[in-house]
């Protein structure tokens, strides 16, 4: 695998021909965003998305102890905040993203704050019993603007999410796990064996049905039933039409691995 540097502290590999790894490799700093990652996290996106190739990106970390503390405090002491946030993509330019790469958060230890909400920005997260989130912003009379009050509250019980969010306390990794927050909970050396063999089970799929069936699936909060149906009357034509469409029933039949085009 070749590993490229993004922004002096991303780094970017292909692990086998569908599945990116991307690595948050800012260790003395405890992977707090700067602008260089903002721009780097930006800008892989923007070369995944359209890449039929990629099927699954897998979000890491370098650090033994830290996914990501959050924005980089002494950024803003500088007066550089605006610069951890792109038109594209939101803080750490990655939370607002409009994606339909589906990507997987592979955690072990703390990811507070920022951190956190990158996390939950998302699809899926693999997470170690080390593992530690949460939103702390209350507790200094800030708030997490990035995303994390809805997402904490779509991705486990409402009343759970609430009390964390209003006593700005930490979740620990297992009852995380037991509220449904995370996909996986391994033992630290099997986060990463974990995360690329879900990230391969999605890969092995047609990547245009991938990416139509997260589009609709991440609107399931936004959408009534009435919208939600006519987002998927509108996305059933485009991917019949398809090559994938034909190859897959075809690879089927005739017992065979299908091969995707993207198409």
């Amino acid at each position: 695998m070749t590993v490229e540097t993004i922004g002096k502290f991303v780094k970017f590999e292909m692990h086998g021909e569908h599945v990116a790894i991307v690595t948050l490799d800012r260790p003395e700093q405890r992977n707090a965003i700067n602008p260089a990652i903002a721009n780097a996290l930006d800008e892989i996106v923007a070369r995944t998305e359209p890449d039929p190739n990629v099927r699954a990106v897998i979000l890491a970390s370098s650090h033994e102890k830290v996914f990501c503390a959050g924005a980089d405090l002494a950024e803003i002491a500088k007066g550089n905040a605006g610069g951890m946030v792109t038109e594209n993509g939101g803080f750490a330019g990655f939370v607002h993203q409009d994606r339909q790469t589906p990507w997987i958060a592979a955690v072990s230890g703390a990811a507070f704050a920022g951190g956190c909400e990158i996390t939950l920005a998302c699809d899926m997260i693999v997470a170690s019993h080390e593992a530690t989130l949460g939103l702390p912003e209350v507790q200094r009379g800030l708030f997490a603007g990035a995303g994390g009050p809805y997402r904490l509250v779509r991705n486990m019980p409402r009343n759970i999410a609430i009390e964390l969010l209003l006593t700005g306390d930490p979740l620990d990794a297992q009852r995380a796990y037991d509220c449904g927050m995370f996909n996986r909970l391994v033992a630290k050396d099997q986060l990463m064996p974990t995360a690329i063999k879900l990230a391969e089970a999605i890969a092995n799929n047609a990547p245009m049905s991938i990416g139509a069936t997260l589009n609709v699936a991440k609107r399931a909060f936004d959408l009534d039933e009435k919208g939600l149906r006519a987002l998927s009357e509108e996305t059933v034509p485009k991917i019949f039409s398809s090559e994938d469409a034909q190859e897959g029933p075809r690879a089927f039949l005739e017992k065979r691995a299908p091969n995707w085009k993207g198409r």
